[in-house]
């Protein structure tokens, strides 16, 4: 049965082999895909469980976190009470069979726990997952404002927010247990409605795909969409986000005008921050006065650097280098509290380290993670091609050269000196990022 026969017959098209070249040339944009066993898998139960706990600690004993999502049944809750997972569950299976046990309502209407950025919580998760999706980047090119990664978990009859469409071509790994999905390639309804929980009427014009552990599933962003449970079966997986339509420019200019934090970054939804919020209220100053309102000097003052050009070229070139190394996936899990490296120490790098040159200083960068030294150039050439060009590894005490402590310290507030301790300090942070690492 041809392509154009499955989709008549409203059926979703099954691959037993994966592979980016053949998946790009006949799938990518077009209608969804199963793939069966994908090896190898870059999410693992117990990792995933372990990042869920991680991204699960709630703030207070009042709030949940803002990247995660608790539902019971269609209702969203607020307070993270018995909802998220302890480390005394120990899996998933034990999560939900803890909250099955003693809640009710849980038990009839079933339960959904979401958590945005999920990346972010797994450093090694989070290395094979980029690895995985280089071979996608290397077909159609590096997102440049970061695929986004979700985990879904729970009994939960459908997708909280029932049948939708998102802007992102989606990847869905089956972590654990049976899941359902169903697709229409155009929206079922005739109302304005974004969404609509209660789909039946529409069931007639849509395909299905159940997936199970080690399965991929992919769907293009031009599908409307509801995850569903098989039965009432527990069932956990991870999606992964590829923006694809409804792209503005201004979201690719938003890393370079505003210095988000990782917080803002697990929101894919959070609006552009680049200017403050003015009340309506705002009236204009006594002429007696002096200064503007707190909230217009602070716009002003934000629009003043970006009429800086060696300031935004500065900028540029960092938020540049972050991204690559970031292999598209962006919050980066944070850095490592980093260790003292003796001469006699061998490194090597672990992930590529790159570096570029700003205006009065050079950049290091390696895992989405960037740092500036006032070294100059020869010598951050010299070291990182030392370290990306071997595998057995390097002393640091070859790294350092002739540096000595003597040498003039140029270095600003957030920049590293150019001397032997600001170089061995250099290369201390480039190990909390996780981009070299100690060899035998």
């Amino acid at each position: 049965m041809t392509v154009s026969d499955r989709q008549r017959n409203h059926e979703v098209i099954v691959e037993e082999r994966f592979d980016w070249g053949a998946f790009t040339s006949r799938h990518w944009d077009r209608h969804p895909v199963l793939y069966k066993s994908v090896r190898p898998e870059p999410f693992q139960e117990d990792e995933v469980f372990q990042a869920a706990l991680r991204a699960t600690r709630a703030p207070n004993p009042y709030l949940i976190p803002p990247h995660a999502q608790f539902a019971v049944g269609r209702f969203q809750q607020t307070a993270p009470g018995r909802w998220l997972p302890r480390a005394s569950d120990r899996t998933f299976t034990g999560y939900g069979e803890r909250l099955a046990t003693t809640d009710p309502q849980v038990r009839a209407d079933g339960y959904a726990l979401m958590v945005h950025a999920f990346h972010t919580f797994h450093a090694a998760q989070w290395d094979r997952e980029r690895s995985f999706f280089a071979g996608l980047w290397e077909q159609v090119g590096l997102p440049t404002t970061g695929a986004i990664t979700t985990l879904f978990h729970g009994t939960y009859e459908h997708t909280p927010v029932g049948v939708h469409k998102d802007r992102f071509a989606t990847f869905l790994f089956a972590v654990q247990g049976r899941k359902r999905m169903r697709f229409w390639t155009h929206r079922p309804w005739s109302h304005t409605a974004t969404t609509v929980l209660d789909y039946e009427p529409y069931l007639a014009d849509s395909c299905t795909a159940e997936v199970e552990p080690g399965d991929l599933l992919y769907w293009p962003a031009s599908h409307y969409h509801v995850g569903e449970s098989v039965g009432k079966s527990m069932a956990t997986s991870v999606n992964v986000g590829v923006p694809r339509e409804n792209h503005r420019a201004v979201y690719d200019l938003d890393d370079l005008l505003v210095e988000h934090d990782a917080q803002s970054l697990m929101d894919p939804d959070a609006a552009l921050s680049r200017l403050p919020a003015v009340p309506a209220s705002l009236s204009v100053p006594d002429p007696a006065t002096t200064g503007l309102p707190a909230a217009l000097d602070q716009a002003l003052s934000t629009l003043g650097t970006y009429t800086e050009t060696a300031r935004m070229r500065d900028r540029a070139i960092v938020q540049s280098l972050r991204t690559w190394t970031a292999g598209g996936l962006r919050p980066v899990p944070p850095p490592e509290e980093p260790r003292a490296l003796r001469d006699e120490t061998i490194v090597r790098a672990t992930a590529p380290v790159l570096w570029g040159e700003t205006e009065d200083a050079r950049v290091c960068a390696t895992n989405g993670h960037a740092v500036t030294t006032a070294l100059d150039a020869k010598c951050v050439a010299r070291m990182v091609g030392l370290l990306n060009g071997t595998v057995k590894g390097v002393r640091v005490g070859d790294l350092l050269g002739g540096l000595t402590d003597a040498t003039v310290d140029t270095s600003g507030d957030d920049t590293l000196p150019a001397n032997r301790a600001g170089a061995r300090r250099l290369l201390e942070v480039l190990e909390s990022f996780r981009g070299i690492g100690r060899t035998e």
